[in-house]
């Protein structure tokens, strides 16, 4: 399945600002939401179509409330996002898979300092928090804040300083802005790209 994740601008909490509007609250409301890193947002969607379909259905939010928008299709890499530019162009047949990995985007990613709760904790929460709803009666943000609440716990990694890059003879140089364990790479169209 193909994912699609959201990074959030810094001075704004993305779940907060997606679930408690009512357009992008009801966008959202078929998918099982993830946060893989802080202030991020993720979804599975069946395609790269519906991917920037989604997008597209958000891009008043995408515009005032993301930094990124990315797309991971299996049928390109299991392992390297596609910026948005590059997935539309991708699905409108602009552009072939194997023709994607020439530019890239390259985040390093740092483990944040958590406390963990468990999932039968998170369970249990999530359950208690869906009866108290119903029986207070509360409005759609309410409910809202508590989706955002569950699609917040367990993000235990945020992404830093992107490193633009041009694979050579099909490697990338090495990331060394920091020292991290872990990075993600995002491939861009050649306007997206500077170096």
């Amino acid at each position: 399945m193909t994912r699609v994740c959201l990074i959030g601008n810094p001075d704004c909490t993305l779940q907060y600002e997606l679930l408690s509007r009512e357009t992008s609250r009801e966008a959202l409301a078929t998918y099982d939401l993830a946060r893989p890193f802080e202030n991020s947002l993720s979804v599975r969607t069946v395609s790269v179509g519906a991917a920037v379909s989604l997008l597209n259905d958000l891009d008043w939010y995408l515009t005032r409330f993301v930094d990124e928008a990315l797309v991971l299709e299996p049928s390109v890499s299991d392992d390297e996002w596609l910026s948005r530019p590059l997935a539309r162009a991708l699905r409108n047949g602009e552009i072939e898979p194997g023709e994607t990995d020439q530019f890239c985007k390259v985040y390093g990613i740092e483990r944040l300092e958590t406390q963990a709760t468990s999932s039968s904790d998170e369970t249990e929460r999530s359950g208690n928090e869906a009866r108290a709803s119903d029986e207070r009666g509360t409005t759609p943000a309410d409910d809202a804040t508590a989706s955002a609440s569950r699609a917040s716990s367990g993000p235990s990694r945020r992404l830093v300083e992107p490193l633009y890059v041009r694979r050579v003879d099909g490697d990338l140089p090495e990331y060394d802005l920091r020292d991290v364990e872990e990075t993600l790479v995002v491939r861009l169209t050649e306007a997206e790209y500077s170096p």
